[in-house]
């Protein structure tokens, strides 16, 4: 019984917070239009000006992030396209290199790469572990 009589209070309690709501949003407008320092068509024009005025700063900005970004990747890009140019051309060289069938004097010559004393080192592609030659 209790709980139901509890319910019936907080039901009533409603009606009276709409009232206090309405008036309060009437009283704001009525003091908002009050003390307005402005006539409603000057606010909106100058409201209209300073948007478009931020607006063109905006675009700005971010016309020159833009730029700076495009430069940025394409810097990037560049070193990229330079690093692999030089890791190709490496691997070339040293496939040429491996590939020539030429022997030195120390060593013999695999198919795999130049294992003679005028290298200085005995590579095995094949074979990491082991090498050729002396």
């Amino acid at each position: 019984m209790a709980y139901e009589y509890d319910r019936f209070e907080r039901e009533e309690g409603g009606g009276s917070f709409l009232m206090g709501l309405l008036a309060g949003t009437v009283l704001g407008a009525g003091l908002g239009m009050l003390f307005a320092p402005k006539a409603g068509s000057e606010l909106r024009s100058q409201l209209g000006s300073s948007i478009s005025d931020q607006t063109g700063r905006l675009r700005d900005v971010a016309d020159q992030s833009y730029q700076q970004a495009s430069d940025k990747v394409s810097q990037i890009v560049d070193r990229g396209r330079e690093a692999y140019d030089r890791a190709r051309s490496s691997v070339s060289n040293m496939a040429a290199a491996g590939t020539s069938g030429s022997t030195g004097s120390a060593g013999t010559t695999g198919s795999t790469g130049n294992t003679g004393s005028g290298t200085g080192s005995n590579i095995n592609v094949n074979n990491p572990g082991g090498s050729y030659g002396a």
